[in-house]
């Protein structure tokens, strides 16, 4: 073998080599889509790839479908906001450990003309219970998301079945956050969100917050990663690293300082 010809070939050795660290120091987060929404990644992400060099890739979708992708190997990361299920995924061996990482809150949106007499209310069984009792169209996401699982046990709680109004008052959309709420302004309809994609909506028209302050609206935010001995193809040593700056004190500042039209959409609690 010639010296050229050797050259080249480790050239190409150590362009393979360096593909592959490459793919190795990206990793791909199941999520809520609430913090995708909210524009919570774009920015945060940057600042932590560029400390750590390692990419973060986001599937934003639905809390029930983001656990379901993880189960399947499907992730590195589960960042999702519906404690029992978080605690189930790890009990059940596809996580390692779950923390808690940050907070807000579940709010009901609502028409001016308020059909249902809810605004101003901080009750939110008795506002549920009232929205039923006036059959005043409520739309829901209808998806296994965070917020549908949410929606479930208010409704529970309220001793209101609004599945058997399901067509009638009672519009399951089957969608995301930001789908749903445009429903819901078409329809002149109730509907939960979190707070923060509610912030960062734009097609707000005449609906205004109905129902707030309650404390069974209040809304965990957990993090995990993804066992690696359940699945192997995790990249368990920066996934960890991922999840470390998040729970860490830098980590936390930076997600207290994101905040829209001067609110702050997410409020970190991560275990010290």
């Amino acid at each position: 073998m010639g010296f050229r010809t050797l050259i080249s070939t480790v050239a190409v050795l150590a362009l393979g080599a360096g593909a592959a660290l490459a793919q190795d120091q990206s990793i791909l987060v199941q999520s809520t889509t609430s913090t995708a929404n909210s524009g919570l990644y774009d920015y945060l992400l940057p600042k932590f790839t560029e400390e750590s060099g390692i990419t973060v890739n986001v599937v934003a979708v639905g809390t029930g479908q983001a656990i379901k992708n993880a189960e399947n190997c499907d992730a590195d990361v589960l960042l999702v906001h519906a404690k029992a299920s978080e605690e189930a995924f790890v009990k059940a061996g596809f996580g390692v450990e779950r923390s808690d990482l940050m907070y807000n809150d579940f709010i009901v949106v609502g028409p001016e003309t308020d059909p249902a007499g809810v605004d101003g209310m901080s009750d939110a069984k008795a506002a549920m219970q009232k929205i039923a009792e006036a059959e005043a169209l409520f739309a829901s996401r209808g998806d296994d998301s965070g917020t549908h699982k949410k929606e479930l046990s208010l409704w529970k709680m309220a001793g209101v079945d609004a599945a058997a109004a399901s067509g009638g008052w009672y519009r399951e959309t089957g969608s995301g956050m930001g789908a749903t709420l445009n429903a819901a302004l078409g329809m002149n309809a109730y509907a939960l969100t979190d707070r923060a994609t509610w912030i960062s909506f734009e097609n707000k028209g005449d609906f205004n917050i109905a129902v707030e302050g309650d404390p069974e609206l209040f809304n965990q935010y957990g993090v995990i990663l993804v066992n690696p001995e359940r699945c192997p193809s995790v990249k368990a040593e920066a996934g960890q690293a991922f999840i470390d700056w998040l729970l860490s004190d830098a980590g936390q500042q930076e997600i207290a300082g994101y905040k829209l039209n001067d609110k702050q959409l997410f409020f970190p609690n991560a275990p010290k």
